[in-house]
């Protein structure tokens, strides 16, 4: 299957949201070791082998279970480039909850695509898995990230204080949500 073959599994404006493929691999990879990228992930970035490897793990990965993941690589319309990944994972299944995330190649950023396609994922997985509440957990320094999720009018649950510790440092946490149907109700004001 090529890039070209791959089913959407969203479709915005601007933007594909489809499963990864293995032609994605150097573009991903390109993004994903920069040094910025792991600055509020609480982690250093992978070798190319663990890359790789969890690169390959995501191509067909199941999203069924608590702690499957579904990661979907976010392409621009008009030139097919990969501009980032969002992805649900399943937090609680018996609690229909799962926890969005997303990372941006910096190259695209602050041109309001993590927040389309993260709006796009929220609604998949509301829509199409059926979940109850759709939270994220952000670095409470995270400005840009917070941005995302206030603009798609999630509310914030908790602030977290000194809750993980990397490199010898502590760093704060923020929660937001949404439930479902609040989803609803803000979709049909953003169509009115």
């Amino acid at each position: 299957m090529t890039s070209n073959d791959a089913e959407p599994l969203a479709l915005t404006g601007r933007l594909i949201l489809r499963r990864f493929v293995p032609e994605d691999f150097a573009a991903y990879s390109a993004y994903r070791s920069l040094p910025e990228i792991y600055r509020f992930l609480y982690r250093d970035p992978l070798s190319s082998e663990a890359m790789r490897e969890r690169f390959d793990i995501s191509l067909n990965s199941p999203f069924s279970e608590d702690g499957d993941t579904l990661l979907c690589a976010i392409i621009r319309r008009e030139d097919g480039a990969l501009v980032g990944d969002v992805g649900l994972t399943f937090a609680n299944k018996a609690a229909l909850q799962a926890e969005l995330g997303y990372t941006c190649n910096p190259a695209y950023a602050r041109k309001g695509y993590v927040t389309e396609a993260a709006r796009a994922m929220i609604t998949l997985g509301f829509e199409k898995f059926g979940f109850h509440r759709i939270f994220a957990r952000l670095d409470a320094k995270n400005a840009g990230s917070i941005g995302v999720v206030e603009r798609l009018g999630l509310r914030r649950e908790a602030l977290l204080i000194e809750n993980d510790r990397f490199n010898g440092k502590w760093g704060d946490e923020c929660v937001y949500a949404v439930l479902s149907r609040e989803w609803a109700a803000s979709a049909s004001e953003r169509s009115s």
